[in-house]
């Protein structure tokens, strides 16, 4: 197709570069891994046993609404077969349900590696002051990804993420610090924020 469209000037390349040397660069492009997905620490609130949920925020939870959406995939951007993902955070008032599992879940992505869940947005609390939702991700034949998501529009930021993210060094990596979409909802439906957390996995 490169090819094609070369030869009849739909895409110009530079008069130094023949189409042999512009395909190899298009083919060398292509073959850029992905950046596997910073990982951070499990923290002390994991418990197994979390239930297939994709609706964790029941009628009538303090707190914002949140949808959380992603996809999972290898560093060729591949579908993983078997993958889990484990997610867990705080209620809106920063504490965790040790006992039960509000708040928690163990789901697999869809036939698209796509996985999406119902949630609010995490409180914060004085061990850990970024708002953040936990990640633990397995799959057969890659390694285990630890990780968080964390808000850009978290007030622990003052506002200017890409400035503080390493405030008291609580996030250890910037791209986890994510952008929030806001959306005032549907005729009738309450407002809502979104966030997009793909999660790119390293073979073992």
């Amino acid at each position: 197709m490169l090819e094609l469209c070369i030869s009849r000037g739909i895409l110009i390349g530079a008069a130094s570069l023949s189409q042999t040397q512009l395909l190899a660069l298009w083919q060398q492009g292509e073959a850029q891994p992905l950046k596997p997905t910073s990982s951070e620490v499990l923290g002390p609130f994991f418990r197994k046993g979390a239930p297939d949920n994709r609706l964790l925020r029941a009628p009538g939870d303090p707190g914002f609404p949140l949808l959380v959406r992603g996809k999972v995939c290898d560093t060729r951007g591949r579908l993983i077969e078997g993958a889990k993902i484990d997610l867990w955070h705080a209620d809106h008032y920063g504490l965790y349900d040790t006992k039960g599992y509000r708040y928690r879940t163990r789901i697999s992505p869809d036939a698209q590696g796509l996985y999406a869940v119902d949630t609010v947005l995490p409180g914060h609390y004085p061990d850990r002051p970024a708002q953040h939702i936990h990640y633990l991700i397995s799959a057969p034949g890659h390694k285990t990804l630890i990780t968080q998501a964390y808000f850009a529009t978290d007030p622990y930021f003052d506002g200017d993420p890409e400035r503080n993210w390493n405030k008291s060094n609580i996030v250890h990596n910037k791209d986890l610090v994510l952008p929030v979409r806001l959306f005032e909802g549907a005729t009738g439906g309450a407002p809502h924020a979104e966030i997009t957390f793909d999660l790119i996995l390293e073979q073992a």
